[in-house]
């Protein structure tokens, strides 16, 4: 890998890490969610639950669409969700 490989690989890695914004990726990971639902599951605040997605997105790793007074969350990166899957299968093999 070259070094500008490592460092976009380590930056992504690093905006996954906290415990929030992993859980955020496997909730999003087989399905489209709101804010509102993704607040309810990872039982935070709004303004953390905005905070978290706005870093996911900001490296590319999920995007949004608007629906009236509603925004949907999503994975856009296959990448990311092969490493979901993958974490799944190594770490939590009994779901």
């Amino acid at each position: 890998m070259q070094d500008e490989q490592i460092d976009a690989t380590a930056k992504i890695l690093k905006s996954m890490s906290h415990p929030i914004r992993l859980k955020i990726l496997c909730l999003l990971q087989d399905q489209e969610l709101s804010v509102g639902e993704i607040r309810k599951r990872v039982k935070t605040t709004n303004a953390n639950v905005s905070q978290h997605l706005n870093i996911l997105r900001g490296q590319g790793i999920i995007d949004y669409r608007k629906d009236a007074n509603f925004i949907y969350n999503k994975i856009i990166d296959k990448r990311i969700l092969e490493l979901i899957k993958k974490m799944r299968l190594l770490f939590c093999p009994t779901l």
